[in-house]
């Protein structure tokens, strides 16, 4: 899970929610990392992947983070000014004894509640 900087809701923007998610399905395909469920929220976005145990969860994240910054902040005005798009903080966890559909039901239901 990540954050826009100062919690802005991006994600009501229909939009930036769609480029948003065509470029980390982009950036997912370009890097092998196989996306089992992602969903975004007014202000956070959530994302269940299948990565390379190459990459680190930190590689993953500045790949996203970085890559879709620089497009959005370059597409949509209101945000070519800022520094960053997003916070420098995330949440990464993994499975564990979870079943997998639990995580993708959460994930999926998220613009639901």
């Amino acid at each position: 899970m990540s954050c826009p900087r100062y919690k802005r809701k991006l994600f009501l923007n229909n939009g930036l929610d769609k480029r948003f998610k065509a470029l980390v399905k982009a950036i997912s395909k370009t890097n092998d990392f196989k996306i089992i469920t992602f969903e975004t929220d007014k202000d956070h976005w959530h994302l269940f992947i299948n990565p390379l145990p190459t990459y680190s969860p930190s590689d993953i994240m500045a790949k996203i983070k970085g890559e879709t910054s620089k497009i959005l902040r370059v597409a949509f005005k209101e945000f070519r000014f800022m520094p960053s798009l997003w916070t420098r903080s995330y949440f990464v966890s993994t499975v564990g004894n979870i079943p997998i559909e639990t995580i993708k039901n959460y994930v999926e239901n998220q613009r639901k509640r």
